[in-house]
């Protein structure tokens, strides 16, 4: 074989080489990805309850204390420390001799007084007639007279005494005036109670039906409030009646609810708000003074409000926003600014979004603005 014909050979191989690289080296056209599956929700006005909520302190309704009113040895304490007591119930018992001997010497003047004003009245009425006729002087009769009415006026003083020590032997018997819980008492059995003295101080009772919830409102949340009342965006009820509903430290719902009944006129001056006082049922002792609560503020209503999924609200360096699909059926980005929680997992929108408009909720992350999405069921995403 010549030279010739062995170079032709080489060079036909080495161009087909180079075509079959060539073809190889050509790219396949890409696929179009189908646009990302997402749910929406579209919006409607609606009119919901607005519900603030507060950080609360339950007090009693009505705090006593018991304090001895007379000197004398502490007998006996009744009660429980502790516990429920009922209105009447006896608490302490001071030793009442003495006061009884009181009473008995008091009870003994009385009758002598009396016994007095009788001999005093039968002698003006013999003085009197006899006086009428001339047969004795007038002296005679102003002091017949005299003595009558000293002898009257002894009786009402007596009797005022005896009033008096069966007034201190009661005090002796102390009770209680409220049906609450009963505090320790701060004097022991056999000592000396000096009504004049902080030894008279036995203890206090604390009614807890019903039981006031004490919270403190700023004066910025006022001024809001206020505000968005002026622009008709939150409607307060006609009467002021606010319901006040409580949640336990535990998160359970207290299942009596309150109303507001009392507003302290001016606000504090140290922390620039001022105290709202509710009360509430307590039939089964449930609440006692100084527990923390969470109390929430019904009766007001927010008319025309748009809530969506607390999902499809995103945070950005701008603020917050959501993605909404647009007529054409694409994703755009839309400023809002967010209200309140509202329920469990929805918020109030205040501005940025109407009615009918359709907000992404599931498949945030998978939403490309300006690019079409595919609305599809929400149990078709679940699944």
């Amino acid at each position: 074989m010549s030279l010739a014909v062995v170079v032709r050979r080489l060079l036909a191989g080495l161009a087909m080489a180079g075509a079959a690289l060539g073809g190889c080296s050509r790219e396949a056209p890409q696929s179009q990805r189908p646009p990302p599956e997402v749910t929406v929700v579209t919006v409607q006005p609606l009119n919901i309850p607005y519900t603030p909520s507060f950080v609360a302190q339950t007090e009693s309704s009505r705090q006593v204390n018991i304090v001895a009113r007379v000197s004398s040895f502490l007998d006996r304490i009744a009660y429980r420390e502790g516990e429920l007591v009922k209105e009447g119930q006896v608490l302490f018992q001071l030793d009442p001799r003495p006061f009884q001997a009181q009473l008995d010497e008091a009870r003994g003047e009385l009758q002598s007084q009396q016994a007095r004003y009788k001999t005093a009245a039968a002698k003006l009425g013999r003085v009197k007639p006899l006086a009428q006729e001339n047969a004795l002087s007038q002296s005679d009769l102003d002091n017949a007279q005299g003595e009558y009415d000293a002898a009257k006026a002894a009786v009402y003083a007596a009797q005022a005494k005896v009033k008096s020590a069966e007034l201190n032997l009661s005090y002796t018997t102390i009770r209680s005036p409220v049906t609450g819980l009963a505090s320790r008492s701060l004097q022991r059995e056999g000592s000396y109670i000096n009504s004049v003295s902080s030894s008279a101080n036995l203890t206090y009772v604390a009614a807890i039906d019903p039981t006031w919830v004490n919270f403190s409102v700023s004066q910025n949340f006022i001024s809001k409030f206020n505000g968005e009342i002026a622009k008709k965006a939150l409607i307060a009820p006609d009467t002021r009646n606010y319901e006040v509903e409580l949640v336990l430290s535990d998160g359970k719902t207290y299942p009596h609810k309150g109303r507001i009944n009392f507003s302290d006129p001016s606000f504090s001056q140290d922390t620039g708000s001022y105290l709202v006082r509710a009360e509430v049922p307590n039939p089964d002792q449930d609440l006692s003074p100084g527990m923390f609560v969470t109390a929430y503020v019904k009766g007001a209503m927010r008319p025309n409000a748009i809530v969506v999924p607390q999902l499809s609200v995103q945070q950005g360096s701008d603020g917050h926003f959501v993605y909404v699909l647009n007529q054409a059926g694409k994703v755009e980005v839309r400023p809002v600014v967010v209200g309140d929680y509202y329920g469990q997992k929805d918020i109030v929108i205040l501005s940025g979004l109407r009615g009918g408009d359709r907000v992404v909720e599931d498949g945030v992350l998978r939403a490309v603005p300006g690019q079409p999405a595919k609305v599809v069921d929400r149990r078709a995403a679940a699944k």
